[in-house]
């Protein structure tokens, strides 16, 4: 797991008061930012301008900060006639007055320096740099254990958003059966996520396995609807309810946009709105209306509890969805070339 050194940011000020969003449209100045070729267009399909983006980000930023500060932040950008590319690294010309943290990254041996976004200056100052998409760790900078589970729900190619929801039904089941809960919003895509707050101090290994076992548990409860599979043919086009989010990496926070067609946002919904939406419905022109004043995300978290020791124990005898997938491929490839006549 990550090694976190937090850096304290420098030359910090209070952001000035929003200009953009509800407030009006935004100026050439926001939050002490400058900002620049407001009026292009975000990204081809995008259906909106980086004008939009910053706006749309200025007015969520009170509901969206707290999601961000203190995690390592990623987030994908999107640069004029080239296409998205995800940025880890803070570059080097960006303000100083920006939190940060270093990060140890032992795939590719060295230092990773990330943002924090925690405040309502950085979050403009990304808007700026074209950042449409804003990907968070399930961990805090300053404490590296895992703060929830997450459950993904991914929808096979051309399957109905009902099928995601019908698994998100499941999931919610297998929850309560087990005596947890957890907060669901769109993943800004095709499907859902499904976060669960954890207690300090669960591990990793915990947290994963608590994962693979509830995805499993809410597969078993439909089998014709929901699978667990992590290899896409074996799915059979059911809908994937992935246990990987937990095992260390990042998820798209609440109240992103996405930088895909139409510009949509990772949106908080109540379980029982689930039948009576499409993610398609909330983009950079439609999420902030549909907050009104409130905070969904922060409403419909529940307080976290304690893992059941049958959960874990069960999670602990699911093997590791990518170490088992990589073992079946090569034992696929084994008996392919023997089908062949190439092996023995």
């Amino acid at each position: 797991m990550p090694t976190w050194r937090r850096i304290r940011a420098r030359d910090a000020v209070e952001p000035a008061p929003g200009a953009g969003g509800e407030d009006g449209p935004v100026s050439d100045e926001l939050a002490g930012v400058a900002l620049t070729h407001l009026d292009d267009e975000l990204f081809e399909g995008a259906g909106a301008t980086k004008r939009d983006l910053v706006g749309y980000l200025d007015a969520v930023a009170d509901r969206m900060v707290p999601v961000l500060s203190g995690r390592p932040l990623s987030v994908i950008r999107v640069r004029p006639g080239s296409p998205p590319f995800m940025q880890k690294n803070l570059p080097k010309y960006a303000p100083e007055w920006i939190a940060r943290t270093v990060v140890w990254s032992p795939a590719s041996y060295r230092e990773i320096t990330y943002a924090l976004g925690d405040d309502h200056r950085t979050l403009i100052w990304f808007g700026n740099q074209r950042a449409v998409e804003y990907h968070v760790t399930l961990s805090r900078a300053d404490d590296p254990a895992p703060t929830h589970l997450v459950i993904d729900l991914d929808p096979p190619e051309g399957a109905p958003f009902s099928a995601v929801v019908a698994t998100a039904a499941l999931v919610r089941q297998a929850l309560a059966d087990t005596g947890l809960a957890g907060a669901v919003k769109t993943s800004g895509a095709k499907g859902l996520h499904v976060f669960v707050p954890l207690l300090p101090g669960v591990s990793w290994d915990d947290a994963a396995g608590a994962t693979r076992a509830l995805a499993a548990r809410a597969a078993a409860l439909d089998p014709g609807v929901a699978t667990p599979a992590y290899i896409v043919q074996d799915r059979e086009g059911k809908v994937f309810v992935d246990s990987t989010r937990s095992g260390g990496g990042t998820v798209a926070a609440a109240y992103s946009p996405r930088a895909r067609p139409g510009a949509p946002v990772s949106f908080p919904l109540g379980w029982d709105d689930l039948g009576s939406v499409s993610p398609a419905d909330f983009t950079l022109h439609t999420a902030v209306a549909a907050l009104g004043s409130g905070d969904p995300w922060a409403a419909a978290m529940p307080d976290a509890v304690a893992l059941p020791e049958d959960l874990l124990e069960q999670g602990r005898a699911i093997p590791v969805a990518r170490v088992a997938a990589m073992h079946e491929g090569k034992r696929r490839k084994r008996a392919a070339r023997t089908a062949d006549g190439d092996g023995s």
